[in-house]
């Protein structure tokens, strides 16, 4: 369930509550996703639209003047640099409403996450 008592079933759900406009800048960042790890498998996490693969990969949210991207905290070290321009903190990354998402640059966080999922799949085994 979310801050606004709404629990989703899925994404659709999720994406379905924003403008037209929105819809399309989300529905674009969940293609994006499913190309850079199209093994993962979606669900609502947390009131978000998350994409698990042995554990969550990514997670991402509609906030007012923002969309929040939640790779976790080491990609958000590994793409420091590429990232200087957006508000990041320990786990989240900003995405201004108002700019063109960096679909590239989230393509390879989320290369970079499967990657190192996987690897820590294998160090469990």
């Amino acid at each position: 369930m979310n801050t606004s008592g709404i629990a989703w079933k899925n994404i659709d759900e999720y994406h379905a509550q924003f403008s037209k406009e929105m819809q399309a800048v989300l529905q674009q960042l969940r293609q994006v996703i499913k190309q850079a790890a199209p093994q993962t498998t979606e669900t609502i996490s947390y009131g978000m639209p998350a994409f698990k693969q042995n554990k969550v990969l990514v997670y991402y949210a509609v906030n007012k003047n923002h969309i929040g991207f939640y790779p976790t905290p080491h990609p958000i070290e590994v793409f420091k640099k590429e990232l200087h321009k957006y508000k990041t903190s320990k786990g989240a990354i900003q995405f201004p409403i108002d700019q063109v998402l960096p679909l590239p640059l989230i393509k390879k966080i989320v290369k970079f996450r499967a990657a190192e999922d996987i690897k820590a799949a294998i160090r469990k085994k």
